[in-house]
């Protein structure tokens, strides 16, 4: 019996991993290079292909090979995401972009949880996609998710609104700039742009294009935000905690919580990652594998979100990621515009 259950959970992460070959093959495709969708984006998308057309085809006996790859693997994804980083990085771009990146982390979570509560949005929902505009896009949705253990068609929808105005971002951002029309110096962009861009592929592809040495500057700024999200995830199960206990007073059914240890791992090795201690060809190594664990992960989310779980969460979504989208491009110009100044 052992043995079978076994051998029933290696066929759903085969077919994970076999999905993620795929998503990288694309990913390296120039029209999908072009537009700066990394395989994580191209998994959850073939994912989601598979959840509305093979996937009550397929034994039941798979999911649990599924859902591994959707919470164990990816823990392991988002500590070693940590080998992206380092403490250096941190300190080089200064304080003016950790001010800045702290005050639209802050105002796009807490400001996105309020708004999902006047659209009497789901809160799970509202929670994700709020904590996705804010940091990093599809990696934090899924620290997250993993987190407040939310519904992966949650998780699928809110890394759904991330990617759309994300990708949006990363064409409007270099138009604005070359046309003159964002009136930024090339270090205030990089800021600008890092602060504000959901994924750090949409910042890549931003950056890039406006050239000037912004590129540089962007990714930094951007992975400050994706550092914010360990105490983000830490604060996030200190509520939910206080949440359930008052449940529990009313005589409510307790639900045990997750404490985030991945997150702490994530800054573990962003500690040790900041000695150089590792070639940097074994660390480029570790980020692709680390990049294939994610894209298993988003792809395994994909699969169990189908049309009619997006119809069940409605248009709100979508309303509550354009209003942060907005406040991330607007707010975030005359933040970067008037607050630099001041701090440089």
């Amino acid at each position: 019996m052992f043995n079978e259950k076994r051998s029933s959970m290696l066929h759903g992460v085969l077919l994970i991993a076999l999905f993620s070959c795929a998503a990288f093959y694309i990913g390296e495709m120039s029209f999908v290079r072009s537009i700066s969708f990394s395989p994580m984006i191209v998994g959850i998308i073939l994912g989601m292909l598979y959840a509305n057309s093979l996937r009550n085809h397929l034994p039941e006996t798979w999911v649990p090979g599924i859902q591994f790859c959707s919470k164990k693997i990816l823990r392991i994804g988002i500590i070693l995401y940590g080998f992206r980083l380092t403490f250096q990085d941190v300190m080089a771009i200064g304080l003016p972009a950790m001010l800045i990146d702290v005050i639209i982390v802050a105002v796009t979570i807490c400001g996105g949880i309020y708004l999902g509560k006047l659209l009497k949005m789901d809160r799970g929902i509202a929670l994700l996609t709020s904590i996705g505009s804010g940091i990093c896009g599809a990696a934090a949705i899924l620290g997250a998710e993993s987190t407040i253990k939310a519904k992966p068609y949650k998780t699928a929808v809110s890394v759904s609104t991330v990617v759309i105005f994300g990708t949006i971002s990363m064409f409007l951002y270099p138009f604005l700039y070359r046309n003159g029309l964002c009136a930024l110096t090339p270090d205030q962009m990089g800021i600008y742009t890092g602060a504000t861009l959901h994924e750090v592929a949409h910042v890549v592809g931003a950056g890039d294009a406006m050239g000037n040495g912004i590129s540089d500057s962007a990714i930094i700024v951007k992975m400050i935000r994706v550092m914010m999200l360990v105490p983000v995830l830490l604060i996030t199960t200190y509520l939910v905690a206080r949440a359930r206990k008052r449940q529990v007073q009313k005589g409510q059914k307790f639900q045990k919580i997750a404490v985030p240890w991945f997150a702490i791992g994530f800054m573990g090795v962003i500690a040790f990652n900041s000695f150089d201690l590792f070639p940097a060809q074994l660390v480029a190594s570790i980020n692709t594998l680390d990049t294939f664990l994610l894209t298993m992960a988003m792809t395994a989310l994909g699969t169990e979100t189908s049309i009619d779980k997006f119809r069940k969460a409605g248009a709100k979504p979508f309303v509550l990621a354009l209003l942060l989208y907005v406040w991330l491009v607007v707010g975030g110009y005359f933040l970067v515009k008037y607050l630099t100044p001041y701090l440089m």
